[in-house]
């Protein structure tokens, strides 16, 4: 399982135990046919299916239809027993319903899991004993839709099937984040990392599924009383990365983002005359 990753410090480390984890919490609930009903989505989506170069924390999904009744509580059996298979032990509890948000926390002990993956005797004497590695999820039980979809295959830990939002609409759903997000003065740097991959990768932002994500809800547009049209279109999604792009403390969002990934001298071009001109090469679907 670690021949894939870099293990050379205790954070690589620890990002690598805890994407070998997702990747079996993905399996658990596919072999409990949690994919009829959802679709993958959201910044560990894009890392585990598309390889982002950046480490992602947790999972986030939309069920295809709206279901106020789901219950995310009937696949933690399937999740835990997977996950002991692989010689993982891990408590998992599930957060009650009280939004159409449905969450599960997933934790372990680290240093146990790190020895379990065969993690080199040196990193994982840095580890203190009572260090715990968390995994949240969430479901989206009243989903903006208006979503793309398609089945992927995932190789490991063996091969199966899910389903997952396509790279399209991926990209709408990071590009509501950027449009909406609550910042205070902690920018998410991780949303303009993602930015940057989308575009330079010419992914098509699907503006159909930005559209209904925007009229569901904008907590940013809302507090300061920016009007959302009811169909929003090209040059108004430009205009508000500008505005947003105004407001943003560059190097906060640096030292969000600067720990889930390899390399920092990625970020050595970011500032907001880069970011300006990079939006501007955005293509719509």
């Amino acid at each position: 399982m670690l021949q894939r990753y870099d293990l050379s410090s205790e954070e690589s480390a620890y990002e690598a135990l805890r994407e070998i984890l997702q990747e079996i919490v993905l399996l658990g609930l596919a072999d409990a046919g949690f994919f009829n009903k959802a679709v993958f989505y959201g910044g560990t989506a894009l890392r585990i299916l598309y390889k982002l170069p950046r480490f992602s924390e947790d999972l986030d999904f939309s069920l295809i239809e709206h279901d106020m009744d789901f219950d995310l509580s009937k696949y933690e059996s399937s999740v835990v027993e997977m996950l002991a298979t692989f010689g993982f032990e891990v408590d998992i509890i599930t957060k009650s319903k009280d939004s159409s948000i449905q969450s599960a926390f997933l934790k372990g002990n680290t240093l146990k899991h790190l020895i379990e993956i065969n993690t080199p005797k040196d990193i994982r004497e840095r580890f203190p004993k009572n260090k715990l590695v968390k995994i949240k999820f969430e479901v989206d039980t009243n989903p903006p839709l208006e979503f793309k979809s398609e089945k992927k295959l995932l190789l490991a830990p063996r091969p199966f099937m899910i389903n997952s939002m396509t790279q399209s609409s991926l990209f709408a759903g990071k590009m509501h984040a950027i449009l909406c997000r609550k910042w205070a003065n902690r920018p998410k740097g991780r949303d303009w990392y993602d930015l940057v991959w989308y575009i330079s990768q010419n992914i098509e932002l699907d503006i159909k599924h930005l559209n209904a994500r925007l009229q569901q809800n904008c907590r940013f547009q809302d507090e300061n009383e920016m009007h959302v049209p009811q169909a929003v279109d090209k040059e108004f999604v430009i205009k508000l990365l500008h505005n947003r792009i105004d407001n943003l403390d560059i190097s906060a969002a640096k030292d969000d983002v600067v720990r889930f990934i390899s390399n920092s001298k990625e970020l050595d071009i970011w500032s907001k005359d880069f970011f300006n001109m990079l939006i501007e090469q955005i293509q719509f679907k």
